[in-house]
């Protein structure tokens, strides 16, 4: 009677507890610990118990050198002492694998039974709620490799876990449309202004200026501060033609042809709040099966090496002029960046076409 009053009143805590016998097995979790971990069975080992992406069926083995987590309850157990530690730790929930630190301070409670409370459980929400936002923002990117009878391929590496650059592709009246977006910020902010680029971004608008003029009335409602803007670069495909637009894009667009590669620039002001009533215009260029078309975020051109040398509009430019095909120029121009700097202060983002 006395050990479920106990246990009542541990479970009505908010820090997260976890309790364990020496063969490192889970004897109690209260309420606050079982929702941080929500692991679908009982009486798991203590890797079982915090959904640990190893997934071994008891602690200690070989899935387990190295884990801060083993490591803390094997010290208290040894010292008979109190144990803090920071713990990283790589979890599975919800279908997700993601990393995820936090402190958590054991305490040995004697009879063969160590305590582990989680100092910072608000912090690991947090960081589930960051890989929640992460995998639906990961949903928001184009799906497949073929719009309006042209194929595509494209690369996004956040630098964080929520980036704030936005490629997408789609049809319109059987043209082949791209569009590649970059919002000021990082992290939340920016992955919140990117959903709503997706979201306000008319994607039923033949025109790429349009597109983006409707854009910039949508931003304006918002009524941010100006620190907040979107640059775009958009296009549409046509039989043989490119029609284009720019929002204060200041990437050029890349065509290769058979006589070179064209960087086709449009000086126009970034949807954002700093002008009334800004204007947007588009231009025509033409093109002949077996081009490459490539849209940029300044995340490529702007990355740095460790001399902090960029990239560059002419690492870009190397990189398509060796590329037969949009699917080898991304990969190229992935490997070559991974090569030029270890790094990434920015996103990362390019879509190409096949023409």
């Amino acid at each position: 009677m006395i050990e479920k009053y106990y246990r009542r009143i541990i479970d009505s805590v908010p820090s997260a507890v976890i309790v364990v016998d020496q063969n490192f097995k889970a004897v109690f979790t209260n309420a606050a610990f079982r929702a941080l971990f929500p692991a679908n069975k009982s009486k798991l080992s203590l890797g079982g118990a915090t959904c640990c992406e190893a997934a071994a069926s008891r602690c200690g083995g070989e899935n387990c050198r190295g884990c801060f987590l083993y490591d803390a309850f094997d010290d208290a157990f040894c010292s008979n002492k109190p144990v803090s530690r920071r713990i990283y730790q790589k979890v599975r929930t919800d279908g997700l694998c993601h990393d995820v630190s936090y402190s958590i301070t054991v305490t040995p409670l004697g009879g063969g039974l160590c305590m582990g409370t989680i100092d910072d459980a608000y912090e690991l929400e947090i960081a589930k709620e960051l890989q929640t936002a992460k995998s639906i923002q990961q949903k928001l990117l184009p799906a497949g490799n073929w719009a309006g009878g042209k194929r595509y391929s494209y690369t996004y590496i956040p630098c964080r876990d929520i980036g704030g650059d936005l490629p997408d592709v789609y049809t319109v009246d059987g043209s082949a449309c791209g569009m590649i977006a970059d919002v000021s910020g990082k992290g939340i902010s920016a992955g919140m202004l990117s959903a709503f680029v997706k979201a306000a971004y008319d994607k039923k608008q033949y025109s790429p200026a349009k597109a983006i003029s409707n854009l910039s009335a949508k931003f304006s409602e918002l009524n941010l501060d100006e620190r907040n803007y979107v640059t775009v670069a958009a296009v549409r495909i046509d039989k043989d033609s490119i029609t284009y637009s720019m929002a204060g894009h200041n990437v050029p667009i890349l065509l290769k042809t058979d006589s070179g590669i064209t960087r086709i620039v449009l000086n126009s002001p970034p949807v954002s709040n700093w002008f009334d009533n800004p204007s947007y215009f588009e231009d025509v260029i033409p093109y002949k099966p077996g081009d490459i078309l490539v849209l940029l975020t300044d995340g490529v051109t702007e990355c740095k090496n460790a001399k902090g040398e960029m990239f560059g509009a002419d690492g870009a430019i190397k990189t398509l002029s060796v590329s037969r095909t949009a699917e080898e120029f991304i990969k190229n121009l992935e490997d070559n960046l991974k090569a030029f700097g270890r790094d990434l202060d920015d996103d990362i983002t390019a879509i190409a076409f096949d023409l």
